[in-house]
């Protein structure tokens, strides 16, 4: 717009003055200055002020004097004198004639038909006239810009361009803007201005005589703005009409600015603005423009990084031009690249390579000049100058002219201090090098290229230890040179977006050329590997340290397996650095030592199955735990971290699984990679480890999930539920506020002084409590010295008159021990509680002796299974070797199962068939023993559940009594005779005795672990039952196992076996089972026992059939009191039975009780019973006396018949009651 170009615009003093109405600013002014301002001051000086005060009265005096000596302030006072208020109404008129009339220019109600020109008629008028002619002429504009539906036009107004009457036009403006306001609002004003010539300077000296309007009409402007400003001549005036008000009031510049950015409007303006603005304190850091255009472009708002990037496209597509605020903008950028550009050599790295380079080339040359030294105050900027330089092509895609893009090579390949400012900037250029390879297009620019990339490989060490940061530059040449001998081109894309910052469109195809040079003439994958390896480690490598590490190189270089390829050892580097890692923890490692894991596994290539890493020793391994064991002292000795520790335990872990898993591909290559040994294992406290990552899991991440993974796989034993509930209790609240309320965390009792307390038994009781209390106060840790003492002390435990206190402490101990070091405590456990035989050594077991054989734990001291404490040790030792075993022989089975197929396939020379049958012979082998097993300690736990003859004796009765008593008669509990109830008073002493024994908690205790047992696996209880165990535990089993209930299931299938005891077993068992779980399955079951029994009766023998019925018959009571429905099914059975054997003895002798007759009279008149029941218990044992009847088994049968009966009935008698 340079129709204005010529005209004085208002002074930022001067309109700071008006803003502040400094009276002595405005004195200061000059006649041409004062003269933009005169409608506003003599209104000010005219007007009533609503300000009363003193010195607003001075002030007016001096506006006023400073008003006299001008003379248009004559025709302005004549201006104001007219009447408005009728002026007001004529316009209204006229604008209601004008709508009327569809907008067309017709008859006027402010000015009548005109004889001359607009602008003759403007000077030969009065004031009124004036007013009328201007505000006749600005309402149509108005009025036409209203109408034309955002389309720009530019009006032709005779009045509006000469330059003569410029002055009294703009006072005539103002005056009517300022008495006029509801008829001519200025935002209104301001946007019909836009569309006259010169119409930029009355908006200003307009803004300038209404200072507070200032961000209104801006806002006005910019909200009514093109989205593109630079596309229009009507975008183009708006903007050099904004641009312009900001330079009238520079201190609101940067808000309209902000403005423009938040509409997405007039991106030309904003760029304008900031190459206008000045800051007060110039910044040598980042100019103004590279932090505004960066903030569009990098920023999270997508909405304005497109608005803008429009602009940057748009504005390519036109002729260059030197008024576009584009072209402008880039200039700029120029000047201020090429005003950083280095001009002198470098003082270090160079020395080598100066005698090589000749020539030099001057500011925008085309030679190798980039090999000067960066200034370190300028390292900043160019940075930020070369991330908006990526910014501005690859999102906004400017595509740069030769001289830019020369520049930015000359930049870029130049060489910056040894500090992080420029480790950052030679990140960043190679990136943009990467990003951007057409910047480099002739064989000179490559060379320059190449001899700065040979720079950076050579000065990398340098720079990373004199700028003292981790991740320089040189991991990211080795990511990439990986990257591209592995053509992984899309990583090397998503590096480079990471980098810089941004995402930008990379083409793999543009990547060729750098490929080529990279992997042909600077980074060969010889050199890389042989390179990466002399890489130091990171020191305490964590997720805190940012940016591209060696452990990323090391990754990528695994993974493509050039270590192997070219025989170079990594083991000794991955090892320092998970030494050196700490929390929290990077997540790089766990992908790194899976990597590694494979590369020891898994040979490169079928034809060099040799080529394979090499694992980390176990010496080394043992280093790491060293002191953690809790050996002499304790722990806390150990030089590595716990992050180290965790990472050496989860590579061990994933080494077992993975080599587990490699067996078959392993044997096929005949390459058998040696396992870790089992006594590294018992070294390792994986659960303390464990423990203390289950404290640090958000440090840790995904670490800890893995551990557990891990560990329930190939350590089972060291996950039972019941552990993890015991150690809650341990790390739970209580005993953290006891263990803080301790004058000393140390214990004052040594070891020793622990044994001897124990060797004096029982003279020193008090002595051995307080000390066993006194550790129980320790944190588990700390509590690991003395396990040596509590185990080896166990045995001296089961002497008689130890006090229930000391074992309940002792049993705590050991469980708080459980959750730090159990593998090596089970172990100690099992050899102190060996029993002592004289002349005989004790035998000393060992892991592995007792993974392969889990009842060992049970061949202990006999004294062990009368002491509850000891025996709950002891079967969590037992569940723990049972779960370890199977996990044990399936591992052990993987392994010589893939060895010994492959061996048998090469024997074979490929034979069908033959291979496959020793793995199914051995895994029906290893089901067979593990069953075993599992059955062998529950018979042995059940048989350790019987009384010993000693407690028979003391009982006063025999065993079933002993077990009765103890499970409680549930029969008399649903009774309601006042007898029954008297005789369990009287034996209640001896029952309350019963109930407090150690032989009732031992049971207590077997029924907990068995029924832990029967839900893990029901085949276990399948296979027991099936092979039977005294009938004397079933009310025990019955009642203290939950989960005895599944044996539903396979009663019938019991119940059809051949051997008669194991049918004998099922209905005594089903007995039980009706009357403890009165169920509709059990109702069908004990029908179909009855129907069994019925049919056996036909086909038994004698002989067969007295051993069969004698101790089946009472369970058909039990059935009948579970389920009444079955009377009529058991009576008939009872009244077949007796048909049979009385029929036996009628053949042998003619005196026979009517049994029969009597057994028919009651079943055809039950209610007669009670007196018939009586009269038979005083005969029954008349009968059972020392004669022949008695010693006859039909007789006894019989009398069993009718004792059966009898129950039946009285249980029905005492339900009816």
């Amino acid at each position: 717009m340079s129709d204005s170009a010529d005209l004085q615009f208002v002074s930022p003093y001067a309109f700071e003055a008006m803003q502040r109405v400094d009276v002595a600013r405005l004195a200061a002014l000059s006649d041409p200055e004062l003269r933009l301002l005169l409608p506003c001051l003599v209104r000010m000086a005219l007007c009533a002020p609503a300000d009363q005060s003193k010195s607003w009265a001075q002030d007016k005096k001096l506006i006023l004097r400073l008003l006299s000596g001008v003379e248009a302030v004559n025709s302005i006072v004549a201006l104001l004198s007219v009447d408005f208020h009728a002026l007001e109404q004529d316009a209204r008129k006229e604008q209601q004639l004008r709508h009327k009339a569809g907008g067309s220019n017709g008859e006027s109600m402010l000015v009548s038909q005109l004889q001359r020109g607009l602008t003759l008629e403007f000077e030969h008028s009065d004031p009124l006239h004036r007013l009328r002619l201007a505000l006749s002429e600005l309402l149509a504009i108005m009025n036409k810009v209203a109408d034309s539906s955002g389309e720009f036009f530019l009006k032709s107004s005779e009045l509006f361009e000469s330059p003569v009457y410029l002055d009294e036009l703009a006072d005539v403006l103002c005056i009517l803007q300022a008495e006029l306001p509801s008829l001519l609002p200025i935002i209104d004003v301001a946007e019909a201005l836009l569309h006259v010539r010169n119409g930029e300077w009355f908006l200003c000296l307009l803004v300038a005589n209404v200072p507070d309007s200032f961000n209104e009409v801006c806002r006005s402007l910019i909200k009514s703005g093109e989205r593109q400003d630079e596309e229009s001549v009507g975008g183009r005036r708006r903007t050099e009409a904004l641009r312009q008000l900001c330079q009238m009031n520079p201190t609101q510049a940067l808000n309209i600015r902000s403005m423009v950015v938040d509409e997405c409007h007039l991106p030309g303006l904003g760029v304008a603005l900031t190459l206008d603005y000045k800051p007060d304190s110039s910044d040598e850091a980042v100019s103004p423009l590279v932090s505004f255009v960066s903030g569009l472009l990098l920023g999270t708002n997508s909405k304005v990084r497109t608005w803008f990037g429009m602009f940057i496209r748009n504005g390519q597509q036109r002729k260059r031009e030197s008024s576009s605020v584009l072209w402008q903008m880039r200039r700029q950028l120029l000047l201020e690249l090429v005003a950083i550009l280095p001009r002198s050599r470098s003082s270090h790295g160079a020395d080598a390579d100066d005698d090589d380079i000749t020539g030099a080339v001057g500011r925008g040359g085309g030679g190798p000049a980039g090999y000067s030294g960066l200034r370190a105050e300028h390292v900043v900027k160019a940075s930020a100058l070369l991330r908006l330089y990526c910014a501005l092509m690859g999102i906004a895609g400017l595509r740069p002219t030769d001289e830019e893009a020369e520049q930015l090579l000359q930049l870029m390949t130049s060489r910056p201090p040894a500090t992080p400012a420029g480790v950052r900037f030679v990140s960043l250029a190679f990136c943009k090098l990467l990003a951007f390879p057409t910047l480099v297009s002739t064989p000179e620019q490559e060379q320059l290229m190449v001899m700065w990339l040979s720079w950076m490989i050579k000065e990398e060490e340098y720079f990373e230890s004199a700028a003292g940061v981790s991740a320089s530059f040189g991991e990211m040449l080795l990511l990439v040179a990986m990257y591209f001998h592995s053509n992984q081109l899309s990583a090397i894309i998503e590096l480079v977006c990471s980098t810089l910052g941004m995402k930008i469109a990379i083409k793999p195809s543009s990547l060729s050329k750098m490929k080529t040079i990279f992997t042909q003439e600077i980074f060969t994958e010889q050199v890389v590997t042989a390179h990466a390896v002399r890489v130091p480690v990171t020191n305490n490598l964590s997720a805190n340290i940012t940016g591209f590490l060696p452990v990323h190189c090391i990754y990528q270089l695994l993974r493509s397996r050039a270590f192997t390829k070219h025989k170079v050892s990594i083991k000794d580097w991955i090892f320092r650095q998970l030494c050196e890692s700490s929390t929290p923890l990077h997540t790089q490692l766990l992908p790194l030592i899976d990597v590694y894991i494979n590369s020891i596994l898994t040979p490169a290539s079928k034809a060099n199955p040799e080529a394979t890493n090499q694992p980390i020793t176990e010496q080394e391994i043992l280093n790491v735990f060293q002191g953690v064991t809790g050996g002499d002292g304790g722990r806390g000795r150990s030089r590595f971290s716990i992050t180290a520790q965790l990472l050496i335990l989860y590579y061990i872990l994933s080494y077992e699984e993975a080599l587990l898993a490699n067996t078959k591909s392993l044997a096929q290559m005949q390459k058998k990679p040696k396992s870790y040994s089992a006594a590294l294992m018992d070294h390792i406290p994986i659960k303390y480890l464990i423990g203390q990552a289950q404290g640090l899991q958000k440090e840790l991440g995904g670490l800890h999930s893995a551990l557990l993974r891990l560990l329930a796989t190939n350590y089972p034993h060291l996950c039972m539920v019941e552990d993890w509930l015991r150690e809650e209790e341990v790390t739970g609240t209580l005993p953290l506020l006891r263990r803080v309320l301790l004058s000393s965390p140390t214990c004052p009792y040594t070891h020793t002084q622990l044994q001897e307390a124990f060797q004096k038994l029982p003279s020193s009781q008090t002595r051995l409590m307080d000390m066993l209390e006194r550790l129980a106060l320790l944190s588990p840790s700390d509590l690991i010295p003395y396990a040596e003492a509590l185990t080896g002390s166990m045995g001296l435990l089961l002497d008689e008159g130890v006090p229930r206190k000391v074992l309940q402490t002792l049993n705590k101990l050991w469980m708080v021990l459980n959750t730090v070091m159990p593998r090596r405590l089970w172990v100690m456990t099992v050899n102190a509680l060996q029993p002592s035989v004289k002349l005989l050594r004790k035998p000393r077991y060992t892991q592995n002796d007792l993974m392969v054989d889990p009842i060992i734990v049970l061949r202990c001291d006999a004294r062990v299974f009368r002491c509850p404490p000891l025996m709950a040790i002891t079967l969590h030792m037992l569940n723990g070797y049972l779960l370890a075993s199977k996990a044990y022989l399936n591992a052990h089975l993987k392994e010589m199962a893939d060895v010994e197929r492959q061996a048998q396939t090469i024997s074979n020379l490929g034979l069908s068939g033959q291979p496959d049958t020793p793995e199914v012979t051995r895994e029906e082998l290893k089901n067979a023993l593990l069953a075993a097993q599992d059955s062998a300690a529950v018979q042995i736990l059940l048989e350790v559940c019987l009384p010993t003859a000693q407690e028979v004796q003391g009982s006063g009765g025999g065993a079933d009594s002993l077990l009765l008593r103890m499970r409680g008669d549930k029969a008399k509990a649903s009774g309601a005779a006042a007898a029954a109830r008297a005789k369990e008073e009287e034996e209640g002493e001896d029952e309350e005795g019963g109930l407090l024994s150690d032989l009732r908690e031992v049971q207590c205790l077997v029924c907990c672990l068995l029924h832990q047992m029967f839900i893990a696996d029901p085949n276990i209880a399948k296979l027991v039952h099936f092979q039977g165990y005294p009938q004397a535990l079933l009310p025990l089993t019955v009642a203290g196992v939950p989960s005895i209930h599944i044996c539903l299931d396979f009663i019938p299938e019991l119940l059809a076996q051949p051997q008669l005891e194991k049918q004998i077993f099922a209905i005594q068992l089903l007995s039980h089972l009706c009357t403890q779980y009165a169920l509709p399955k059990s109702l069908s079951v004990a029908r179909l026992a009855i129907s069994v029994m019925g049919t056996l009766l036909t086909v038994l023998t004698k002989e067969k059939r007295f051993s069969f019925f004698m101790p089946t018959l009472p369970c058909l009571a039990a059935f009948c009191r579970a389920f009444p429905p079955l009377y009529e099914d058991a009576f008939t059975l009872l009244v077949q039975v007796g048909q049979v054997a009385s029929a036996d003895v009628a053949a042998e002798e003619r005196d026979i009780d009517p049994l029969i007759a009597r057994l028919q009279y009651l079943k055809e008149r039950p209610q007669d019973a009670a007196s018939i029941l009586g009269q038979s218990k005083l005969a029954q044992p008349k009968r059972s006396s020392g004669s022949l009847w008695g010693m006859d088994p039909d007789v006894q049968l019989c009398y069993q018949i009718e004792t059966t009966f009898m129950d039946i009935i009285q249980s029905s008698v005492q339900t009816d009651h």
